[in-house]
């Protein structure tokens, strides 16, 4: 008795296929493809039985055929720090979010900024026959990696320069701005500031406009604290706040949160003696205690950008100018007026 052929196998022998996966569907072929590439518009009822169709005969896209008949892969190589923060694993989720509406995935590696770590994640994608890149540039030595190794078009993120070639960033001076004139505006003129990890662009943006910033205003410039971005760092630099500064700027959230608790450890209420800022804006800075006043970046926008500018230069047309991303200020309460 010849034993029953597995669904998942035509008579040829082969996978199934697309036009296998319609015909059990009842749909076309288009139809099965936009529900792969996740199109809107499709009514549910027919999505569940496309999707059943693949489920039962156990369909799988042959993605390196696709890349032979249209010459392109349909994946986006994606490559972001080895410690991912917050705003970095932010904008990958965008990243993944808007490539998907467009009919693309990301191809995801980790690299630090070390000119060896970068090459081997380079050519892991290159390898894989990625149309695009999109690299989140955080130390300046990878801009020099990448422009130096690769041919297919590229865009970088979180470089924290708004003005770099084919770059979408926050604007860091702006959001400093916000932060710092919040501040002065409340009566504050004795300042310090908690920095982020050494050698990182937006981090060093951020401190070179607070010092100019102080240096407008003929402010004293009081010691910098150097941090590393973890609330240790801000715990630590917290305790070496000098006395008498009411304005503490943090260059990200876990560092204000961990100063917070260093401050009032001293006996320093917040916002009663120091007003304290930080920059981001995590879900968890609402809920600090004080609630933490901080500089919202738009990382989704971030993601959504730069998808949107890599479609435009595979499809042969230059994005034009890529403004800096607005950041805005949210004020809650760990600032308040300056002590008399």
């Amino acid at each position: 008795m010849t034993p029953e052929r597995p669904a998942s196998l035509s008579k040829s022998g082969r996978g199934p296929s697309m036009h296998d996966v319609a015909a059990r569907a009842g749909v076309s072929h288009q139809t099965v493809s936009r529900v792969l590439n996740d199109f809107p518009g499709i009514r549910p009822e027919t999505r569940e039985r496309v999707l059943q169709a693949i489920r039962d005969l156990g369909y799988r896209r042959n993605m390196a055929a696709r890349a032979l008949a249209t010459g392109r892969s349909e994946v986006i190589g994606v490559i972001m720090p080895e410690v991912p923060h917050f705003g970095p694993t932010s904008t990958l989720y965008a990243i993944e979010h808007a490539a998907k509406r467009v009919g693309f995935k990301p191809l995801i590696t980790t690299a630090s900024w070390e000119p060896s770590s970068m090459g081997e994640a380079l050519d892991f994608l290159l390898a894989r026959s990625v149309d695009a890149l999109v690299v989140m540039a955080q130390h300046p030595d990878i801009l020099a990696a990448v422009e130096t190794t690769t041919d297919v078009p590229v865009l970088y993120v979180l470089t924290g320069n708004s003005h770099a070639e084919r770059s979408v960033a926050v604007d860091q001076v702006a959001g400093t701005r916000l932060a710092l004139e919040h501040l002065y505006d409340l009566g504050h003129r004795r300042f310090q500031h908690i920095t982020g990890l050494s050698g990182l662009t937006e981090a060093q943006l951020r401190r070179d406009t607070f010092v100019r910033f102080l240096e407008e205003r003929g402010l004293e410039q009081l010691p910098v604290l150097e941090g590393d971005w973890s609330a240790d760092a801000g715990y630590r630099a917290g305790l070496a706040v000098e006395e008498g500064v009411t304005a503490l700027f943090c260059a990200n959230d876990p560092m204000a949160m961990g100063a917070i608790h260093a401050l009032e450890e001293r006996g320093l209420a917040v916002p009663d003696d120091v007003s304290v800022v930080g920059f981001d804006d995590v879900p968890e800075s609402g809920y600090a205690h004080p609630a933490l006043t901080t500089v919202h970046q738009d990382f989704t926008e971030v993601g959504l950008r730069a998808v949107t500018a890599l479609m435009e230069i595979i499809n042969g047309r230059e994005p034009g100018e890529l403004a800096p991303v607005e950041p805005w200020l949210v004020v809650r309460g760990s600032t308040g007026p300056a002590p008399a």
